[in-house]
């Protein structure tokens, strides 16, 4: 674990390089993957740092869960509530469609990618104020089998643990001091009430690294993998362009 820690604080150094930017910055949601990058962006960079907490319908745990990963990897901090800016957008978007067109039964998923893509405008709003470039928090896990926004979760400049499994991500965590409350938990993007990362994707995250480690896992996990790799396909892709011009 230290030695990743050092590669990829390293790698995120040289990206500021690369980019001619001046600092880092994540949303951090009191969830796993966030808390480490927010102690990897704070090692790379601890005076050019900024973890964004967005809270949105959240429940009371995962903001106290974001607050005790701020304070204790010491980063730079502030705290963008957009429940109200979420409720007035949504409402708009729901009276200017007709009523007989609005799909109820898509307005979860539309709901909960719409929190998303706000929780990204956000965090380009923030970092264009400061010059600073928006990390990514997706694993392995999660990039393979689609599981993120496109143009949510999955909009950023750069992605620095984007090869590590959802294991090795929570060893990486506690060997960086993350909170234990917030290793421990049941993931979950915070999309909706009671919302957890498993029971949306049908199969758990041990049998997704397993599968990634190229280990045998019962063949009804195998396919609900599978299967969710391949219609995502579209979102580890640039949007597809028409070429007019030979």
């Amino acid at each position: 674990m230290e030695k990743i820690t050092k590669t990829i604080v390293t790698w995120l150094r040289e990206q500021i390089e690369k980019s001619h930017t001046k600092g880092l910055l994540v949303g951090v949601s009191g969830g796993l993957d966030s808390a480490v990058v927010a102690f990897l962006i704070q090692r790379a960079l601890p005076n050019d740092s900024l973890g964004v907490i967005m809270p949105l319908k959240s429940s009371k745990n995962d903001i106290t869960h974001a607050q005790s990963v701020v304070q204790a990897c010491n980063i730079k901090n502030m705290t963008v509530d957009l429940t109200t800016t979420h409720d007035v957008l949504l409402q708009e978007i729901k009276r200017n469609v007709q009523d007989n067109d609005w799909n109820d039964e898509k307005e979860q998923i539309a709901d909960a990618n719409l929190r998303a893509r706000l929780r990204m405008s956000t965090l380009y709003t923030i970092a264009t104020n400061y010059n600073y470039l928006v990390v990514g928090t997706d694993n392995a896990a999660e990039w393979f089998t689609g599981y993120f926004t496109k143009y949510g979760d999955g909009g950023v400049d750069i992605q620095p643990i984007i090869d590590l499994t959802k294991g090795e991500v929570a060893e990486l965590a506690r060997y960086l001091g993350v909170p234990n409350e917030v290793i421990e938990k049941k993931p979950s993007a915070d999309l909706w009430v009671g919302q957890t990362d498993e029971a949306e994707l049908g199969t758990s995250y041990t049998y997704i690294d397993l599968y990634l480690r190229g280990e045998k896992i019962p063949d009804k996990d195998r396919k609900i993998i599978e299967s969710l790799h391949k219609r995502t396909e579209h979102k580890r892709q640039i949007a597809p362009q028409l070429r007019l011009k030979p």
